[in-house]
């Protein structure tokens, strides 16, 4: 049986086909170049920034033009992570002398790794991705996605005792007052025309893996439960409004990426039901290319007519992966999913942080070229 699966009708057709029109997908960020990260760290001008960045833009857009891709990103080349668009786009954030005082961090990680402290009220200063989109709708080789991160990343590592705590009551307050901001700029990418939007979420492993469990009860003074529906409330709620034609939403749920590391382990089996049943998106990207992530089960109650993007390809190291192997896991996934509902890509980005994940940009290339092969081979 397939859960909560069920056979789709005229309307739910023609959403699968937008869901699953990227067979071969990726997660939005690529490693940074030399010469980027170098003028980042010589506190190089925003205007000189800017032009290394829009040069190699342009270089990251055609290789995956050539590579075969039909879905492109910037690689988040302008973000010092894959959240710093929301912080640099609000007051409230204190990305230094609060992080000095309460960051623990990975030893060695720098500061533009994290995602600072939350030291006063979060009230929006401008757009968060206005700047990205602008150069990336005029060089588009084809459909862009651009990714987000959702609410519920920040209250889980942004909210320090002793310093948070004297502006915001709690994490559950925090969480609200960010999500309008979230859902602010969703609204707008959909209303500009952008096609696939993507909100990446790692806060989720979290209930699949004790240790994050008990986090949640002692750190976050929650139940993992209440925490769980609250984190898919929250994100639905930045949802709404954006379903439309032509537009896919995603989730993508990670285990952590920084610089080859992680940071959670377990399978979906303990948020499967709810979480596949009720987040109002489109397209699952999950992470599967290890044993941490566990089985294939959990994928029945994914609905019939969502998308689930196997994340079987690691970024995080620079081993490349067997084509038959990929084959093989693709149709154990498909006993639980259609393979009609089924998509390919890395299990996450290649740099969740400027800093970048273990790898060369060769490696990097050669592990999309063999997701968009496999996809060939498998989806004729």
């Amino acid at each position: 049986m397939r859960g909560a699966n069920t056979i789709p009708d005229s309307s739910e057709k023609r959403k699968r086909t937008m869901a699953t029109a990227y067979r071969a997908d990726h997660v939005g960020s690529f490693l940074r170049p030399a010469e980027l990260l170098e003028a980042r760290h010589a506190g190089a001008s925003p205007e000189r920034l800017r032009v290394i960045e829009d040069q190699h833009i342009l270089r990251v857009l055609a290789k995956q033009k050539e590579l075969g891709l039909d879905i492109f990103t910037d690689g988040e080349l302008r973000r010092r992570n894959f959240m710093s668009d929301l912080i640099d786009a609000v007051h409230g954030f204190d990305t230094g002398e609060a992080v000095a005082r309460s960051w623990h961090g990975t030893a060695g990680v720098a500061v533009s790794s994290v995602t600072g402290v939350v030291t006063s009220r979060v009230r929006p200063r401008g757009r968060m991705t206005a700047h990205e989109l602008a150069f990336l709708r005029t060089h588009r080789p084809g459909a862009i996605k651009i990714t987000l991160p959702t609410a519920n990343q920040f209250p889980a590592i942004a909210f320090k005792r002793g310093i948070t705590d004297k502006v915001y009551r709690n994490h559950s307050a925090l969480l609200w007052d960010l999500v309008p901001i979230i859902k602010a700029e969703i609204t707008a990418l959909v209303a500009e025309g952008v096609p696939y939007v993507q909100i990446d979420a790692p806060r989720y492993s979290y209930y699949v893996d004790p240790k994050w469990r008990e986090y949640i009860k002692t750190e976050m003074g929650m139940e993992p439960a209440a925490a769980l529906d609250e984190a898919i409330r929250a994100d639905n709620t930045c949802l709404e409004g954006a379903h439309r034609p032509g537009v896919t939403l995603a989730m993508h749920l990670c285990r952590g990426n920084n610089r080859s590391q992680w940071y959670a382990e377990g399978g979906y089996d303990a948020i499967a039901e709810k979480l596949f049943a009720t987040l109002q998106v489109d397209r699952f990207l999950l992470e599967y290319d290890d044993e941490r992530s566990g089985t294939f089960e959990p994928l029945r109650f994914v609905p019939r007519g969502k998308t689930v993007v196997l994340g079987l390809v690691s970024s995080k190291r620079p081993q490349l992966e067997a084509k038959e192997d990929l084959v093989r896991r693709i149709e154990q996934a498909s006993r639980f999913v259609p393979l009609d509902d089924l998509a390919l890509s890395p299990q996450c980005g290649f740099a969740s942080t400027m800093e970048g994940n273990l790898l060369t940009e060769e490696d990097q290339w050669a592990k999309l070229r063999l997701v968009v092969e496999t996809t060939r081979e498998v989806w004729r």
